[in-house]
């Protein structure tokens, strides 16, 4: 199928191949006449399918340039996971050769000035759940005719923390409004969320694909100690273009970018220690390439899509083979190829077993000596 077939209109083709962008994914073909429809949706695929285009493409045609109003609000649990879709929206309506304006609403800024670019009535607003419901509140962001709100990577946004901020959302929208559910996993907890909030709801899964093939997977046994000095040497030994390294702590990230700052390797960090200006910061280090390595924690780091990321290291092991999935996502992405590299203790060696044998990879292993790669046997 073609983005043609689906009904997708000839401008956001046009759109869609200045981004390289010319098949649909398998989530992006089934959820275009179902969203375009006006019906409550839930978008369940695998990380890096392409979900934000999925629910954009359809949302976008139900959008009315000459209508002065919020028509469509998306709501994200992370600051940056706001802005990589609020550059989408933009991306989309520029490169379309459509007037559709988009603002960004999160915490951390001073609400004032969005207050002030409010009063020019963008089409679609995308942010917090936290500060959008305070601007309604205020009498500032009117909601009347909101036609679909979507709620991107639901699963962590329909829990106890953010879910009053998401009920009250639903409170001052219009009855018909449309609810979009948007994640790459299923809790039980969310799932009974939206079972109650959109009854008939469509569900639209995609089967589980495989591991990218594209990517190459490598492990390499250190001690715990040594961990922060193999990255380095790793980086050094592979000069990535750009990576992203994982970990589990704040106080992990901290120590390592020291490390690699002393040796003049340019870094930023990704983690909840850092206020919203220090990680916007961070991302557009990366983004632009002042930054080679990204260092980032899970939370942090989910539901973003960086181009050209070539490889991923696991500083901190995932002990589950869907967290390990996650994280090397962040590579290999479009058709590129991509490169991910966990270091483990000898203890933590059974989780590539896991990882081989749930996932169906290849983990090469492999040690480093005198700054070279080399491969080990399987036996060893």
């Amino acid at each position: 199928m073609t983005f043609s077939d689906m009904g997708v209109s000839p401008e956001l083709i046009a759109a869609l191949e200045k981004q390289k962008i010319t098949e649909p994914t398998p989530i992006q073909a089934v959820a275009f006449s179902v969203l375009s429809a006006g019906k409550d949706a839930y978008l369940n695929a695998e990380t890096g399918t392409g979900k934000t285009l999925a629910y954009l493409l359809p949302l976008f045609g139900r959008i009315d340039p000459k209508l002065a109003a919020t028509q469509l609000a998306v709501v994200a649990p992370t600051h940056e996971l706001a802005l990589q879709i609020q550059r989408q929206c933009c991306d989309l309506a520029q490169n379309a050769g459509r007037p559709i304006q988009t603002l960004l609403l999160v915490g951390g800024t001073l609400i004032d000035r969005q207050i002030e670019k409010l009063k020019k009535k963008p089409h679609i607003v995308v942010g917090s759940p936290g500060r959008i419901r305070e601007l309604i509140q205020l009498g500032k962001l009117k909601a009347h005719q909101v036609k679909t709100l979507v709620i991107d990577e639901a699963d962590r946004l329909l829990v106890e923390e953010s879910l009053p901020a998401i009920r009250d959302l639903l409170h001052v929208l219009p009855r018909d409004r449309q609810l979009v559910f948007v994640s790459a996993t299923q809790q039980p907890q969310s799932s009974e969320v939206i079972a109650a909030l959109a009854p008939a709801l469509v569900m639209l899964q995609t089967a589980a694909t495989p591991v990218n093939p594209n990517i190459e997977h490598f492990g390499l046994v250190c001690e715990e100690r040594d961990k922060p000095d193999v990255l380095r040497s790793l980086l050094h030994a592979l000069q990535p273009e750009r990576a992203i390294v994982f970990v589990h702590r704040t106080e992990t990230a901290e120590i390592v970018a020291a490390k690699l700052a002393y040796h003049h390797v340019p870094v930023a960090q990704l983690h909840g220690a850092f206020d919203k200006a220090d990680r916007k910061q961070a991302m557009e280090d990366f983004r632009s390439g002042r930054a080679q390595v990204l260092l980032a924690s899970d939370v942090a780091a989910r539901g973003l899509d960086i181009a050209g990321v070539t490889h991923v290291f696991n500083l901190d092991v995932p002990t589950l083979s869907k967290a390990y999935l996650h994280r090397v996502g962040r590579t290999g992405r479009a058709g590129a190829a991509g490169v991910a590299f966990t270091l483990f203790t000898g203890a933590e060696t059974q989780l590539a077993r896991r990882y081989e044998e749930e996932l169906g990879i290849v983990m090469q292993r492999v040690r480093l000596r005198e700054g070279r790669l080399l491969k080990v046997a399987p036996r060893d």
